[in-house]
């Protein structure tokens, strides 16, 4: 697969927590990504965050949160991008969690597998 140029990036928040058929949302969505075909998708765990809740959630020893934030950064073209977008929503829906998604253009300067 050929990624090079403009392409976007969209980046999902959620909640280590939140869950879709059993299974942890964040790991839901990148098979969900894969699957559809789009080109990378890495997840990220924070030590820290608050969104619309207002409710902080931190890796701190004495007050450990079992909900740290997530981020899922996946990356292809405009169009795979925004047709991944429905299957997405549909999935934060399901879980029930909150959180925020956001698109942005980025430029692709090097994409390619490892060598084997």
């Amino acid at each position: 697969m050929k990624l090079e140029g403009k392409v976007k990036l969209l980046r999902v928040f959620v909640g280590e927590a939140d869950k879709v058929y059993q299974r942890p949302l964040y790991e839901v969505i990148v098979y969900g990504a894969k699957k559809y075909g789009l080109a990378g998708a890495t997840v990220h765990r924070g030590i820290m965050s608050y969104g619309a809740s207002s409710r902080i959630h931190t890796s701190k020893i004495f007050t450990l949160s079992d909900d740290l934030p997530i981020i899922i950064e996946i990356i292809d073209s405009t169009e795979k991008i925004e047709g991944f977008l429905h299957i997405l929503e549909l999935l934060i829906e399901k879980s029930g969690g909150g959180g925020i998604v956001t698109m942005e253009q980025v430029d692709v300067i090097r994409y390619q597998a490892k060598a084997k």
